[in-house]
């Protein structure tokens, strides 16, 4: 026998117990529940969540998921399947949302961390330049070339033209390792 939504005690509704106790006292299927709003005429809402999240392997590969892989998902139709993409998408721009202060480098670590959350998951190398004025403040962020996924060539020309353009007192270049490998000296 299948268990639907309206056969749960209110309270321990996903969408209930995300009033009652915060979201981040749920599941990873309940919040998938939440924003899928419904399940189907014969799967319950967290059935259907649970079984997106099985296809995906929890959210180990649903951060990189397409509209094409979710629809593909018996339950799962364009409305719910960009939902689900919009979700993901909010997600990964507040991970990478800077304030507007003006961030400061101080160190190789603080270079590093500006970039490092959008660039850990690139499935290719990308060549980024941070342009930086007098005060170490980064004043711009730009990637100067997309790679392959082991290799990057850049010519000087294309840093430097923009370093100019923004008259940066100085800049942090900065490259991704997507196939996991570092050469020596890299």
């Amino acid at each position: 026998m299948q268990i639907m939504i309206k056969d749960v005690p209110k309270e321990d509704r996903p969408r209930e117990r995300a009033i009652r106790l915060g979201t981040n006292h749920l599941t990873n299927q309940e919040i998938l529940a939440i924003l899928l709003g419904s399940g189907t005429k014969i799967e319950s809402v967290m059935m259907l969540a649970n079984r997106v999240l099985m296809h995906f392997e929890g959210l180990k590969l649903l951060h990189d998921a397409t509209l094409e892989e979710l629809t593909a998902i018996k339950g799962i139709g364009h409305a719910k399947g960009v939902q689900i993409l919009a979700a993901i998408e909010l997600g990964k721009r507040m991970s990478q949302y800077k304030p507007d202060d003006k961030y400061v480098i101080r160190s190789p670590d603080d270079g590093a961390n500006y970039v490092m959350e959008e660039m850990r998951l690139l499935k290719q190398e990308h060549f980024v330049v941070l342009f930086l004025d007098t005060k170490n403040h980064v004043i711009h962020r730009q990637t100067i070339f997309v790679g392959s996924l082991n290799a990057s060539i850049v010519h000087p020309r294309e840093v430097y033209r923009e370093a100019v353009k923004r008259s940066a007192a100085s800049i942090i270049v900065c490259h991704n390792h997507p196939s996991g490998v570092r050469l020596q000296g890299a």
